[in-house]
C-alpha cells in the first residue's frame, strides 16, 4: 500500500510517499503564498525519488488543518483532485497531531501552537501513550497569553512545539517548566502524515473525498475582511 501525503497547513508546503517500508521520499519548503506554484512540482519530485508511478498510489492523505486558509486550500484541492483522478480513498490528519508525532517519546504534556496570525494561536495539547500520543484538548483558537496562564496552572512539565512558539517567544520561554522545541521541528511534517495516515489505513479508516472538511476553526480573514467593510 503506498500513501502520497499533501501538507500546506502553515507557510510551509511538502509530500511525501510511503507505505508499509516506511516513508520513501519527502520534500518541503516555505517560500510564503507560493503553496499553489510548489505543489505539483514537488509530487512529481517525490514520486520520481521514491520510482513510482501516481496509478500506485493507494490512499492521498491531507493535513486538514487548522491552519493557514491560502495554504489549505491549496492542498485540500490538490489532494482530493489526485484522489478523484486515481479513484482511491482518502485520509486526513489535523496539522496539530502532526506536530505532535515527531515529539511523542517525551515523558512530558506536549502543546502543539500553530501561528493562526490576528494574535491568536490554533492550539492542542498531548500526552506520550504507547505507540504514539493521545490528545487531551479540544482543537481551538487562544491568545498565546490565555495559552501561557493555562499552561502555569497545570503545574507540569511543558513541551511546546510549532511556528507559534517562537512566534510568541517572549510569552512562553520565562514559564517554568517550560521547553520551547527548536526550530526544525516547528512546521506539520508529511512524512509524518504519511507515518500517521498508514497507522490508519491499516485499519482500513477511511474515507471518500466528498467526506474530506477542511478545520478552519475560524472565519477566514477574507470574510472577516467583508464583514468589516459591510458592517461600515
Amino acid at each position: 500500500m503506498l500513501i502520497l501525503g499533501v501538507e500546506s497547513a502553515t507557510t510551509q508546503v511538502g509530500c511525501a510517499v510511503g507505505g508499509h517500508e516506511g516513508v520513501l521520499a519527502s520534500v518541503h519548503s516555505a517560500r510564503e503564498r507560493r503553496h499553489a506554484e510548489t505543489l505539483a512540482p514537488q509530487i512529481d519530485f517525490v514520486r520520481r525519488q521514491a520510482r513510482i508511478e501516481l496509478s500506485e498510489v493507494s490512499v492521498v492523505a491531507v493535513d486538514i488543518g487548522p491552519g493557514l486558509y491560502t495554504g489549505l486550500r491549496v492542498g485540500l484541492a490538490t489532494a482530493l483532485a489526485l484522489a478523484y483522478a486515481l479513484n482511491v480513498p482518502m485520509i486526513g490528519v489535523s496539522s496539530l497531531d502532526l506536530l505532535a508525532w515527531p515529539v511523542r517519546f517525551s515523558a512530558k504534556r506536549i502543546v502543539c501552537v500553530i501561528d493562526a496570525r490576528r494574535g491568536e494561536l490554533f492550539h492542542a495539547s498531548y500526552r506520550q501513550v504507547p505507540g504514539g500520543v493521545q490528545r487531551m484538548s479540544e482543537y481551538e483558537v487562544v491568545k498565546p497569553e490565555e495559552l501561557a496562564s493555562d499552561i502555569l496552572a497545570t503545574k507540569e512539565d511543558v513541551l511546546v512545539v510549532g511556528d507559534g512558539a517562537h512566534r510568541y517567544r517572549s510569552v512562553f520561554e520565562d514559564l517554568r517548566k517550560v521547553e520551547i522545541v527548536h526550530n526544525g521541528l516547528s512546521y506539520p511534517s508529511a512524512a509524518s502524515l504519511v507515518e500517521l495516515a498508514h497507522a490508519r489505513a491499516l485499519r482500513e479508516e477511511f474515507v471518500s473525498p466528498s467526506e474530506i472538511e477542511a478545520m478552519y476553526l475560524r472565519v477566514p480573514d477574507a470574510e472577516v475582511n467583508w464583514t468589516s467593510r459591510s458592517s461600515g
